[in-house]
């Protein structure tokens, strides 16, 4: 039995280590050089997307919104949240008014893919922040129709094993669960991103674009461990698959620390240093390697430089309208390095625009 001394020396301890560790972690995220605070520069990209058309007001082959303008806008708004800032949350949510009319719902395919099923995470998000419930439903019939279909060991059939999923079909089913409070969106998500870890992941932690595509691509591997990291977030810590998920986590992140450039970016093909540096993926994984330091998943002092050199390193690749540059285009799987290497950069795609605002959330997180 321990005396009652060494219970208090013990939560003393406890909390010694505690205030120790949050001033680690605010060395790393703090003191920002000028023009490169994660609330400068996520108010600036949350600016710039709220300026943009949707694809399909000026591109006559879209009919419906689109994930990258899905993914965007959830970051602005989280931005948006946490920088308090009121008018720029109006706006964001007033974006989304014309969603709620009849006509502007045909805009919401309702195709069973997890490109569109992703469209949930936004409606959830402004309910979560407005408590108005026709947002609920919107985003809620969207996780429930994913699941309509399953696969016999309980996965919604629309799970295609492409790395791609890990994000698409987390991302609306916790948002999902953060929105109601109902555990069956979780396990959902739990169930898929470990059937998805146990099939995919390769022996060094990273995954290939697909099976018959050998290559660790970045964007691809990000959106894994931005999926990973919106999970965990949200999953209990007594919950039976949370270790599962959380190896798979680390797994990945010891590799990614191994092939960061002096940078503070990832190639375009991770474990290929003549590749270009590549900047959604780089976002992915900043927000993935800041969110597992500041929830202390992560050794603060092993990753935080990283992190910080990651964030720093996409900022540098802002121009003066807030458009990142060297994201790599939409690209489908390829069967050689040199197709990989030979990518479009573009400047401004929301690919890219989308993870960086993600990556300013983090940081601005208590």
């Amino acid at each position: 039995m321990k005396t009652s001394f060494e219970r208090s020396l013990f939560v003393f301890l406890l909390i010694v280590l505690g205030i120790a560790e949050v001033r680690a972690q605010s060395d790393y995220f703090a003191r920002w050089p000028a023009g490169a605070s994660p609330r400068e520069v996520g108010r600036r990209v949350a600016e710039n997307f709220l300026a943009r058309p949707f694809d399909f007001e000026t591109n006559p082959r879209r009919a419906y919104v689109i994930y990258p303008e899905v993914c965007t806008w959830y970051g602005a708004l989280r931005v948006a949240r946490l920088t308090g800032d009121r008018e720029l949350q109006r706006r964001l949510i007033a974006k989304f008014d014309r969603f709620l009319t009849p006509e502007g719902a045909k805009r919401i395919s309702p195709e069973a893919h997890v490109d569109f099923r992703v469209f949930g995470v936004v409606p959830l998000e402004i309910y979560m922040q407005t408590k108005d419930r026709r947002y609920l439903e919107i985003g809620k019939s969207l996780a429930d129709r994913q699941w309509e279909k399953t696969t016999p060991d309980g996965i919604t059939a629309e799970a295609r094993y492409w790395i791609d999923d890990m994000y698409m079909i987390t991302a609306v089913q916790v948002q999902a669960y953060r929105a109601t409070g109902d555990a069956r969106y979780l396990e959902r998500a739990a169930q898929t991103m470990v059937a998805y870890l146990d099939k995919l992941q390769q022996p060094n932690g990273l995954f290939y674009h697909a099976p018959d595509s050998p290559y660790f691509w970045s964007r691809g591997n990000g959106w894994v461990a931005a999926g990973m990291t919106e999970l965990l977030i949200s999953l209990p810590r007594n919950h039976p698959k949370r270790e599962r998920i959380m190896e798979g986590y680390r797994k990945m992140m010891a590799t990614l620390l191994k092939y960061q450039g002096e940078d503070g970016l990832w190639r375009q093909l991770i474990d290929h240093p003549e590749a270009w540096a590549e900047t959604s993926g780089t976002g992915m994984f900043t927000f993935a390697m800041v969110t597992g330091v500041k929830r202390g998943w992560l050794d603060a002092k092993t990753y935080g430089p990283a992190a910080r050199k990651a964030w720093l390193g996409l900022v540098s690749r802002l121009d003066e309208k807030a458009n990142l540059r060297d994201v790599c285009v939409g690209t489908n799987k390829g069967y050689s390095v040199q197709y990989y290497l030979d990518r479009p950069r573009s400047t401004g795609d929301l690919h890219g625009q989308a993870p960086l605002l993600w990556s300013a959330a983090a940081l601005l997180e208590h």
